[in-house]
């Protein structure tokens, strides 16, 4: 997960909670791969990105969450992808995203998350149990009950701390969220907004960006309870 910082390494913030960020994984390979960029995936907490910028999860959402349901499942219809209600949903994710930031090598990793992910919205197995992260981490070529005990150190606790806050620190707000060279692309919907970057065709004006950042809120939105 280290990275040499270049501007070609798409820095990857995912949730297993996610299934965009299950369908956006399918992808992102082939699209680093034809513009000669490297993947880094960066495991994330959704809900730390939510408690720090205010939000409610979809699932919270009954109305957004079933919309989801049928787009989430229109997007791996057309890319053949398997997709299967997850066991329970929202769910904890914290296990997964601790294994998954633990130190190996890039291809393992790769495996891992492949794993990971294949598990909770393909085959339905339980996202936060030991023994299902343990069989996946050792299907990529860990030692399996070895990766969990790491995964719960305190270290590798941290890290996804850490991992988290440098995420909000760059202005990610949701998952999946591609960061390239500062610049964030948000949801599998923005790929291909990302390839367009990537490519030197991005369609972004930056002097009439600039006008929208001088905008200021003249309304505020009445919370429950005000």
């Amino acid at each position: 997960m280290t990275s040499d910082a270049t501007t070609r390494d798409l820095h990857f913030h995912f949730d297993y909670i996610s299934h965009n960020a299950y369908v956006a994984w399918a992808r992102i390979h082939d699209i680093a791969a034809a513009n000669d960029c490297r993947v880094v995936p960066v495991p994330t907490l959704f809900a730390g990105l939510l408690n720090a910028h205010g939000q409610l999860g979809p699932a919270e959402i009954p109305a957004k969450a079933w919309w989801m349901a049928k787009d989430v499942l229109r997007k791996t219809a057309l890319l053949g992808l398997p997709l299967s209600p997850p066991a329970s949903h929202p769910f904890r994710p914290l296990l997964a995203l601790r294994v998954s930031s633990i130190d190996t090598d890039d291809a393992t990793r790769r495996r891992l998350i492949d794993g990971l992910f294949r598990a909770i919205w393909a085959e339905r197995q339980e996202p936060a149990s030991p023994e299902v992260i343990a069989k996946v981490a050792s299907e990529a070529g860990l030692d399996g009950e070895r990766a969990v005990a790491e995964a719960n150190s305190d270290a590798i606790k941290q890290r996804l701390r850490d991992q988290t806050d440098a995420a909000i620190a760059k202005g990610v707000f949701g998952v999946p969220t591609v960061v390239v060279a500062g610049e964030l692309f948000w949801g599998y919907d923005d790929l291909p907004m990302l390839e367009l970057h990537l490519r030197g065709e991005d369609p972004l004006d930056r002097e009439r960006l600039a006008e929208w950042g001088k905008i200021r809120p003249t309304a505020r939105r009445r919370r429950p309870g005000e």
